[in-house]
Parts: structure tokens; C-alpha cells; sequence
């Protein structure tokens, strides 16, 4: 089944580019992505599968097929939103919605996954067990799509989840695996200290918001310097200091937004306490009230030892020609509502390699001139489907 399934994918990898073209040029916010589930739940339609959609807090769709084999359940996910970035790349499938763009591969992650699904429901009947396709809505906006398909617990019959991500770390035809803690977890948070204005002459008769807003910018700091292991990531960067106000008026109050990132839980944990620590001191310092925001948003990412050795080696033994390289990448500092699923199913989230053809510096995901190289679509529909034939075909 396998060798059938890996010619199918070759003979449709121009099917693959089209859609991936397709939703290049028509991008939706996270939410907000009517028209691409529309499209998705389409592409299913009058095929022998069940079909949910309005999945989880949003425009999910969960598509299954039931194996005509007893066996295990499987997971295989892509996120289908955008990003509200103004696009920059010269490619004749630009994106038409100004100001939104698929500015981190998610165009790519869907054409792959659709086409993949496609295959695979044309030879159900020689599969052992059950594939859930889980086209997920709105990974890049917190809370995102993840959780809430969790939490729903559609998922709760899966033995194993697994995901890839389209990296320009490599060029096409390399794929890249870690064990254990891969993608750092995030928490967003809003700061607002009130203090008490004044005169620009008389800073004795006033409380100067800024004053103590700069001393947390600077205290901020200490938390990883200082608190954090150094073996371990943590990151604490404050975005947003909006203190404008007039040259002679001493203000009285501040906000400050920012992005904490750590590499695992116990890390989570102590930049927690010290930051509210921080905040706490502020008050006794400068007789300001702070009122906090704090929002953990995405777990860090966790990718089950086992599982991911798995996927290497089933990949490295694959005798692909498509699969050219098979190696650990290093931990990533972004984050991803993936996390979600491995919290609570083991499972593998893996990366392809699309650096443009000829480009040595490539954009990262998230710049406004992002682009693949297309051949990685195909590379990730045969991963993805030697790692989810295997899987099943292992009693």
C-alpha cells in the first residue's frame, strides 16, 4: 500500500502546487477563515469519509477514515490561517487580500495534508485502523484552534498525533526531528501602572509613571539573567512602552505590553514568580498600583522520545529519492498551538526543509517576504505519509 500511496503523491504534486497557489492568493485571519474551511470541507465532499466541521472555537474541520482493517487511530494535522502582514514577495500568485498574508507556510501545510488525505481515502480499504485529517483553524491568534479541539474531545479515541511545519532552515528534500522539548511555550501580558501626575518643576509633589516603568523594563531583564537556568530558554521582551505624553507634565500612568518565551515548564514556572515579584516591588517602590495582565497562551511544545525516534527512523529507511536528508534540527524559540495536542497525545511535530532554489539567506517564516520552495510540498505529503503508513502498519 505504501509504494501505491508514494506514486499517487508523485502524480499529483502539480495538484498539490495549484491549491497551495489557490489559497496563497486568498488568505483569511485566524477566525476569521470562513472561505478556506469552505474550501476544505469542499474538497471532501461526495467522498467516502465523515466530515465535521465548525470543529472546536472555530472554522475547524475534522475529516475521518475508517481503515477497512481493524487497527489504531491516527492523527494527522495542518493549520489553514494567515497572518496580517502586507505582502512583499514578486510571485504571480500574490496575495489578493491586502494587508493578510500566508506568511508562514500554512498554504502549504493544507495543499500537502489535502492531497495526502485524498490518497489515502482512495486505498482505505488496505488501511489498518483509522486517520483522523484535523484541518485546524487559527494557530497563529491565541487562544487558537488547538485547545479547543482538544477539549471537545473528538480526539480522545487517537493512539498518536503527528504534524510537520515547513522551516527555510534547509533545502527541499531535508527533514529535521528533536526529541523532548522543541518549541519554547509563550505567555502575552499587559502592564499598567497608575501613578499620580504633575508638574514638570515640582516632581516632589508627583509619582512618575515612567520613572517606574523604566526601572521594570530594566527589571524585567534580570529574570533570565539571573533566575533562569542557563542551560534552559527563557526569553522576556516588552514590546510596547506607550508613555507619550507632554515635555513638561510628569505622567501619570503607563503601559507596557511584551512576549515572555521558555523552553519548558519549570522554566514557565519560575519567570512566572519572578515576574509578579517585579510587579509587586514596583508598588512598594514608588507607591505606584500596577494592574497586571498575564496570559499564558501556548505550552512549550513537547515531542514524545519514542515517537520521534520513530519518525527518524521510518523516514531514514524510507528509501525515498524525495527524502534526501534525515536529521536532528536544534530547539526552536517559537511557538505553536501543537503543543496542545502533545500534552495530552503522544506524538511527533516534525519540519521540512523549503529554502527557495539558489537563496542562501532565506526570509524565516513570518517576513513579509516569505516564500518556499514548492518542492517541499511533495517531500511533506511523503513523510508524513511513510511516517502514518508505518505507524499503523506496527501492531
Amino acid at each position: 500500500m505504501k509504494d501505491q500511496l508514494m506514486k499517487m503523491l508523485e502524480e499529483r504534486e502539480d495538484k498539490m502546487i495549484e491549491i497551495r497557489r489557490y489559497l496563497h492568493e486568498h488568505p483569511e485571519l485566524s477566525f476569521e477563515e470562513e472561505k478556506t474551511a469552505e474550501y476544505i470541507a469542499d474538497f471532501y465532499q461526495d467522498k467516502d469519509v465523515d466530515i465535521e466541521t465548525n470543529a472546536g472555537n472555530g472554522h475547524g474541520v475534522i475529516v475521518t477514515i475508517n481503515g477497512g482493517l481493524p487497527g489504531k487511530t491516527v492523527g494527522l494535522r495542518a493549520d489553514f490561517d494567515a497572518l496580517p502582514i502586507k505582502e512583499e514577495t514578486d510571485v504571480p500568485f500574490k496575495s489578493k487580500n491586502d494587508g493578510v498574508m500566508h506568511a508562514c507556510g500554512h498554504d502549504g501545510h493544507t495543499a500537502y495534508l489535502l492531497i495526502l488525505a485524498d490518497c489515502l481515502i482512495q486505498l482505505k480499504d488496505q488501511i489498518k485502523g483509522t486517520i483522523k485529517i484535523i484541518h485546524q483553524h487559527a494557530e497563529e491568534q491565541p487562544p487558537g484552534g488547538a485547545k479547543s479541539i482538544v477539549d471537545s474531545g473528538k480526539l480522545d479515541d487517537l493512539d498518536s498525533i503527528f504534524g510537520i511545519h515547513l522551516l527555510p532552515m534547509a533545502e527541499a528534500g531535508t527533514v529535521g526531528y528533536h526529541s523532548g522539548y522543541s518549541f519554547n511555550g509563550r505567555t502575552y501580558f499587559k502592564l499598567k501602572i497608575q501613578a499620580s501626575g504633575g508638574h514638570g518643576s515640582s516632581p516632589h509633589k508627583a509619582n512618575d509613571a515612567i520613572v517606574a516603568g523604566s526601572h521594570f523594563v530594566t527589571a524585567a531583564q534580570t529574570i533570565v539573567s539571573r533566575r533562569v537556568d542557563p542551560l534552559a530558554a527563557g526569553v522576556v521582551t516588552i514590546g510596547s512602552f506607550d508613555g507619550k505624553g507632554s515635555f513638561n507634565v510628569i505622567k501619570d500612568s503607563v503601559e507596557l505590553e511584551g512576549d515572555i518565551r521558555y523552553s519548558n515548564d519549570e522554566t514557565q514556572e519560575v519567570i512566572n514568580k519572578e515576574f509578579q515579584r517585579i510587579v509587586n516591588g514596583l508598588e512598594e517602590l514608588f507607591g505606584v498600583t500596577c494592574e497586571l495582565t498575564y496570559t499564558p497562551d501556548y505550552p512549550p511544545l513537547y515531542n514524545d522520545p519514542e515517537l520521534t525516534q520513530f519518525v527518524a527512523d521510518t523516514l531514514k529507511e524510507a528509501n525515498d529519492r524525495k527524502i534526501k536528508v534525515v536529521k536532528e534540527f536544534p530547539k526552536m524559540s517559537p511557538s505553536d498551538d501543537f503543543a496542545y495536542y502533545l500534552e495530552k497525545i503522544p506524538g511527533s511535530y516534525f519540519y521540512i526543509g523549503c529554502t527557495p532554489k539558489g537563496v542562501k539567506d532565506p526570509y524565516f517564516n513570518h517576513h513579509p517576504k516569505f516564500d518556499i520552495d514548492e518542492d517541499a510540498l511533495l517531500v511533506a505529503a511523503k513523510s508524513v505519509g511513510h511516517v502514518a503508513c508505518s505507524y499503523l502498519d506496527v501492531e
